[in-house]
């Protein structure tokens, strides 16, 4: 490129950036927002009926409020000269009404009158306060006397005894992120991020592991987590062997259920692979499947709830992931206060 070429291209550069100079320094229609934003002109009317702000939430008044108590430090702004900051509780509804519908962050800029870039900043705190404040609760390192509990509810739904959960992974859909090749490309045939999960017998999250590559397989990922190291090196509080039945006096490891795609070991137990199985091993993989199904059922009432999960998630990998650990923490808070609902639905799921 001569001298004349470039001179050409920066004066063409700048021409362009003297056209991308910004018109206004708010826009009109976001300088309504007091007046017209779906915060102000929707929200308070709409608590008073439980079953709607369900619908649109997916959560009661008093769960929302107090979700809001405890995040309300970690995501409040700075009111300055400059213009005020945006309350908590509107930050905290556009998060939840983003992960709720899946809506892009323009349909939320034209309905709550705030900028798309804006609500993406919201979303990212908002997701971040979530898993940093309310982890500890929503998904606390189980003891030993919450394994057995959880043993205890397999037994009894699922009459699979010594089980202390169930494994599996979930592929979440992203877009493609720049110059990453195949490696969030998995054998579906699209861009996706890992969910990784053990479950109990109550629909809850016990542990998650989020962000391996699409590639990457499921008894890969559980290998490398925490979990699966924390077991190998024998740091985790697990029950000690106990028998199954009273009938027998042989000492049963506590374990991990899993699909045949993950690999045996003393923690994690796998169906019998083949058609040809007598009917004690048919047997044996009905109940096991029974039991693990509880995984399967969790991944569905996650993504159904929180309809984020329904189409690609178009932003950055460390913000997916932090969507993603922001909703399995909700799915806990609110299967802990609000039961198994949908929608404003009690949903019964057989055990």
């Amino acid at each position: 490129m001569d001298v004349e070429e470039i001179a050409v291209t920066v004066h063409v550069y700048r021409h362009y950036i003297k056209r991308r100079r910004r018109r206004y320094w708010i826009h009109p229609m976001l300088q309504s927002r007091p007046t017209r934003g779906q915060f102000f002109t929707f929200f308070y009317e709409l608590r008073l009926y439980e079953e709607k702000i369900f619908n649109y939430t997916r959560m009661s008044v008093a769960s929302f409020d107090q979700l809001l108590n405890k995040i309300a430090d970690s995501i409040r702004g700075t009111d300055t000269s400059m213009r005020p900051c945006i309350g908590v509780e509107e930050k905290l509804l556009v998060t939840l009404r983003y992960l709720a519908t899946g809506n892009s962050f323009v349909d939320l800029h034209h309905s709550y009158r705030l900028g798309a870039t804006t609500i993406k900043e919201i979303v990212a705190r908002v997701c971040s306060a979530l898993w940093n404040v309310l982890k500890n609760e929503c998904l606390p390192e189980p003891s030993k006397d919450d394994w057995l509990r959880i043993a205890s509810e397999f037994e009894n739904r699922a009459n699979f005894p010594n089980c202390l959960g169930a494994v599996d992974g979930k592929h979440i859909r992203i877009v493609k992120p720049p110059n990453s090749a195949s490696l969030y490309f998995n054998y579906k045939h699209y861009f996706s991020i890992v969910l990784m999960a053990v479950t109990d017998a109550d629909y809850k999250f016990v542990f998650i592991d989020v962000g391996s590559y699409g590639k990457c397989g499921d008894s890969t990922i559980f290998q490398q987590s925490a979990l699966h190291q924390r077991i190998l090196a024998d740091t985790i509080d697990l029950p000690e062997d106990r028998a199954i039945s009273s009938s027998s006096s042989t000492p049963i490891p506590f374990v991990f259920l899993a699909d045949d795609a993950f690999s045996l070991s003393h923690r994690v137990l796998c169906p019998f692979i083949g058609k040809q199985l007598n009917d004690t091993k048919r047997t044996f993989n009905y109940r096991h499947c029974r039991a693990r199904r509880y995984v399967e059922c969790t991944f569905g009432i996650l993504a159904n709830k929180w309809r984020i999960f329904h189409r690609p998630l178009n932003v950055d990998v460390d913000l997916a992931i932090d969507i993603v650990k922001a909703c399995c923490i909700l799915h806990n808070y609110v299967r802990s206060r609000d039961g198994l609902q949908f929608v404003g639905h009690i949903v019964q799921i057989p055990n």
